[in-house]
């Protein structure tokens, strides 16, 4: 989309600090418009899987925003406005992330957090650049999803460098021959097998075996993983989501005779509390996966958003409720930096590639195409205990990998 002259002009007159800190305090504007002196609320639009077999995600990218629209409003708001968020469920289908989309357009929104998925947000994309819609999305990682000169923007790094990053892990850890179990019709798991593969092959790490699925509602991968057990490879690259790792996955491909390393990405996150009862927890030792961050980080900003997250919501957060609660917060930074709540005016506050956030996912600039340039956390799956002693599936961090590692 081209630039408006005079919001190129407002931005550069009224962008005279960089750093924006994602748990900070503020004022604001309403969404899509209007000038700082208006008492109406600034209202953000989001979109999320709330029902569906991915409600998951939906739960913390909403909770996540909450808890920051609560911090942001009893510091005063942004530039002197309070916000309001208007919640919509995409039940993890692109089509009724599009009905969302247009609902919330219909409704004059023109600032929106969402979705979660790179399926459901790549299918309004183009509806947001049409419509001069600011969409930021929380955890869409396709790379296809932002580009160059648009309307969408996210919290996110892309499939690109989160596939690159476990390719690079493998060859760090010492694996010299891999197999890869994906789904050939989802574009966040063909996207990350794409980028993995690709970089296994710069870094002369084989990938000697490749097995897919046809949706990502099946439930059986045991033919899939007795072929990566009969190929003899040290690691099997998994990215699938939660709702079948947990239950399906992981333990299928045990039973199936692979003993090796499973890796996946940040579909892995709250698979622990979706393993069967009774399951055997042994199945998830040795297996890691790459995540936007890990709540046990001991930075001052993770702990306090970890321990408000655990006051307000009795729960530890997940990495969608961290990059929910960071999309609010980039947008806060970008309102007050355009000085206005036009859709454009804070398009082109989120383009400037100079701009710094410091948020719960990582301290980052966004890239020309809108993308963070960022570390990703790898975190690992092992049978333990929780805290009352009982039988779990525990998480604990392997290490921080950044861009210099690949």
């Amino acid at each position: 989309m081209k630039k408006k002259l005079f919001l190129s002009l407002l931005l550069v007159a009224s962008m005279s600090l960089s750093l924006a800190a994602c748990g900070g305090t503020s004022g604001s504007e309403e969404s899509g418009g209007g000038d700082s002196g208006s008492d109406d609320p600034i209202v953000i639009g989001s979109i999320s899987p709330n029902t569906g077999s991915l409600a998951a995600y939906g739960t913390g990218i909403i909770t996540g925003v909450e808890l920051a629209v609560e911090e942001i409003n009893a510091a005063g708001g942004i530039l002197g406005r309070q916000v309001e968020v208007i919640t919509t469920d995409d039940q993890g289908d692109p089509t009724e992330c599009l009905n969302a989309f247009n609902s919330l357009v219909a409704e004059g929104v023109g600032l929106i957090i969402g979705s979660a998925t790179s399926g459901c947000t790549s299918a309004i994309t183009e509806a947001a650049n049409e419509e001069e819609i600011c969409l930021l999305a929380p955890t869409a990682t396709a790379d296809s999803v932002t580009t160059e000169d648009d309307y969408i923007f996210r919290a996110c790094y892309a499939d690109s460098f989160q596939g690159a990053i476990a390719a690079a892990y493998a060859k760090k850890a010492g694996y010299t021959k891999v197999g890869v179990v994906y789904c050939a019709a989802d574009v966040y798991s063909k996207g990350l097998y794409d980028s993995f593969s690709a970089a296994c092959e710069g870094y002369g790490v084989e990938v000697a075996a490749v097995e897919s699925t046809a949706s990502l509602d099946v439930q059986d991968y045991t033919n899939q993983f007795a072929a990566m057990a009969n190929a003899g490879v040290e690691l099997v690259y998994a990215p699938f989501y939660y709702d079948v790792v947990g239950p399906y996955v992981i333990p299928q491909a045990r039973a199936a005779g692979y003993t090796g390393i499973i890796m996946g990405a940040d579909g892995y996150d709250t698979t622990p509390d979706y393993v069967v009862e009774g399951a055997d927890l042994s199945a998830f030792n040795n297996v890691y996966w790459t995540n936007h961050y890990y709540p046990g980080d001991t930075s001052e900003i993770v702990q306090s958003f970890v321990t408000a997250y655990e006051d307000k919501f009795g729960s530890t957060p997940s990495a969608f409720a961290a990059t929910g609660y960071d999309c609010m917060y980039m947008y806060k930074a970008a309102i007050e930096a355009a000085g206005s709540t036009d859709s454009s005016a804070v398009r082109d506050a989120l383009a400037d590639t100079s701009a710094v956030y410091e948020c719960v996912s990582g301290t980052f600039s966004l890239d020309e195409t809108g993308t963070p340039v960022k570390g990703a956390p790898i975190i690992s799956f092992a049978a333990g205990t929780d805290e009352e002693g009982n039988p779990a599936v525990v998480t604990s961090l392997v290490e921080v990998m950044q861009a210099s590692d690949l």
